[in-house]
């Protein structure tokens, strides 16, 4: 058998991350804020993104990095940029392939400086997501079929939310193989003004990992399936969406 040449070999590692992707800016106020570059070197590099290595995707909901597809912490150039409660934020994502499954924005209060935070050891709540729009599971319109077309997810920052330093977190879960989700999760860092004081209660909130179980309905799904051609509802793992609630 002849083997393979490093260009050969070069070319599928490519096609492999040309099929995923991940945030790589942010639009704040009608500013664009530079994101994680992971195919750069991390040195020099001084973003609100939180570092993260690769466009792969996350295979298990009790993986250490599935906070923000990475070891937890800021990276050496950390940044956090200012936002008004109310406003709005738009993650522009690289490249993105996959039409079926749901989009998730969380955010989690850090206790003082962001920058010397753990995500893992945050409590994360949801602001916003997207799932089945309409159709069916196979064919249906999807929220991440949405970021595919546009490239671009946008989310309001509560207005009722306290003042303070957060952790922004976009999540794609790609449903396209049977039974084997995929997970795209990127953190960035925000300094939030002008909210209303409130935080979410307790049921509204998770850790991550340990807020998904690997059997739920919205995780382990078969969408190819023949019960899935007439199956029209999705349920988005995770909480609800914090909509104001204080207790």
């Amino acid at each position: 058998m002849r083997s393979l040449s490093f260009a050969v070999i070069a070319s599928f590692f490519v096609s492999q991350a040309a099929a995923h992707g991940g945030v790589i800016s942010y639009i704040i106020g009608g500013t664009t804020y530079p994101g994680w570059q992971p195919y750069n070197s991390p040195t020099g590099q001084s973003t609100i993104g939180r570092p993260y290595s690769s466009y792969d995707p996350i295979l298990t909901v009790s993986a250490s990095t599935f906070a923000c597809n990475d070891n937890g912490q800021a990276g050496a150039g950390q940044k956090s940029a200012t936002v008004t409660a109310g406003s709005s934020i738009t993650a522009k994502w690289s490249q993105w392939t996959h039409a079926q499954g749901p989009v998730m924005v969380y955010m989690a209060k850090c206790s003082g400086s962001c920058t010397s935070s753990n995500s893992n050891s945050l409590s994360w709540f949801k602001i916003a997501e997207t799932g089945l729009i309409s159709g069916n599971l196979p064919n249906g319109k999807w929220g991440t079929g949405d970021v595919m077309a546009t490239l671009s997810y946008t989310s309001t920052i509560p207005k009722f939310i306290a003042d303070g330093e957060y952790l922004i977190r976009h999540e794609l879960l790609a449903l396209h193989q049977a039974n084997t989700p995929q997970f795209y999760p990127e953190c960035g860092q925000l300094i939030v003004t002008g909210g209303g004081g409130q935080s979410p209660p307790s049921r509204l909130t998770v850790k991550f990992p340990g807020g998904y179980a690997a059997n739920h309905p919205g995780v382990l799904v078969d969408i190819y399936s023949q019960a899935a051609q007439t199956i029209t509802t999705y349920t988005v793992p995770g909480p609800a969406v914090w909509k104001g609630e204080t207790s």
